[in-house]
């Protein structure tokens, strides 16, 4: 939901940094695995209770995350670059849950239902993306992303946000987890519905004369 406002903020303000690493000759896919190695440590921070640190890491994490795709547009997209993207980001989200809970033993169930809900959005949004592009349905011009992007009420930005408050109020973490828990299940429900309005259209059988 606030994908798109974030980065209409942030991009202007990366731009330098991300035009600087090209003419540095750093490749996306070498930041995509740095912030990869970054979020890892982070993780590990959050099992050992080292919350702050953790937070440090995870927003280093994201920087990457987003610069990686900048540096890409300004070099030489490729569908690699898109795929080690896709899949590094989804072990992180994963991770990050499953190293609180076991931080924190007590809210492990909270963890659990987190990834459960985990499993809805990723799979409601990647199923649209294949579908929309087996029908050739077009991008959104600002999303600039290696496959379609489907909206939804939690985003890439609001996942990072409960990240930070996980992290800056680690003894809320059980609650926050559940809240986060509902939204995404709310948005699951969200692009079930889009999914079926949208791809109900033009399945009407074609009329023979």
């Amino acid at each position: 939901m606030l994908d798109r406002i974030a980065r209409r903020w942030l991009d202007p303000r990366l731009d330098p940094l991300a035009a600087w690493l090209t003419c540095s000759g750093i490749s996306a896919n070498s930041l995509t695995c740095a912030g990869f190695l970054l979020g890892t440590v982070g993780c590990a921070a959050i099992v050992v209770g080292w919350y702050k640190a953790a937070l440090v890491l995870i927003l280093a994490n994201r920087l990457c995350d987003g610069l990686d795709g900048m540096v890409a547009r300004r070099t030489h997209a490729t569908d690699v670059g898109g795929f080690l993207d896709s899949v590094a980001d989804a072990v992180f989200y994963a991770a990050v849950p499953f190293c609180f809970g076991l931080s924190q033993p007590d809210n492990l169930l909270a963890s659990c239902g987190l990834l459960f809900s985990f499993f809805g959005t990723s799979g409601s949004f990647l199923a649209f993306a294949i579908l929309a592009a087996k029908r050739g349905i077009p991008q959104a011009r600002n999303q600039q992303k290696s496959f379609f992007y489907s909206v939804g009420l939690m985003e890439g930005t609001e996942t990072i946000l409960f990240f930070v408050l996980f992290c800056l109020f680690p003894e809320s973490y059980g609650r926050l987890a559940w809240t986060f828990t509902g939204l995404c299940w709310l948005t699951t429900v969200h692009r079930v519905i889009n999914g079926i309005r949208t791809f109900s259209e033009d399945c009407r059988p074609e009329k023979t004369s």
